[in-house]
């Protein structure tokens, strides 16, 4: 906060004041996660484990997200960006957050996060239904764990940021 000097104030009292209010704003706009960053950590490197695993049939996350599919696998659009917002707002976003402990990257990531969860939970139930009702190849398992990865996500940066007052 910006407090004006008084005409009688000495130099040095201004000086403290303002550098007193650089500290002030500086903390403000840093968030510290504690204990909810090792749960942050551990989502992200599920996140990573989900990567290895089938996805649609017998193509992995690696594969969807790089756009190849094991031969005769069609895979629908939803997974692939599903896969994209998955590791990027999911897993670069939330540790470039906790690299940085920004506010404002804590928002990002939460939102960038839900948005994600929404996108696998869609991924999911394309890979479940296809035309004609003809039934898809289903969702793989690293699908299903990436999805529960970035919810728990969502959780935890929602909390994280919601944890500093708004000022």
């Amino acid at each position: 906060m910006s407090h004006a000097s008084s005409p009688g104030e000495p130099a040095d009292m201004a000086r403290l004041r303002a550098e007193i209010d650089a500290v002030e704003r500086g903390v403000l706009r840093h968030v510290e996660p504690g204990p909810k960053a090792l749960l942050v950590t551990v989502c992200v490197v599920g996140l990573l484990v989900a990567a290895i695993l089938p996805w649609v049939g017998d193509t992995t996350g690696w594969q969807v997200v790089l756009g190849h599919s094991a031969p005769g696998q069609r895979i629908h659009l939803l997974p692939v960006l599903f896969s994209g917002a998955a590791y990027l707002l999911g897993g670069l976003l939330s540790v470039l957050t906790l690299a940085t402990r920004r506010w404002a990257l804590a928002w990002a990531s939460a939102w960038g996060c839900a948005l994600s969860t929404v996108l696998g939970a869609l991924a999911v139930w394309t890979q479940q239904t296809g035309r004609v009702h003809d039934p898809g190849p289903g969702p793989g398992a690293g699908l299903i764990v990436a999805v529960a990865a970035l919810f728990l996500l969502t959780i935890q940066w929602f909390r994280i940021a919601s944890s500093r007052p708004l000022r």
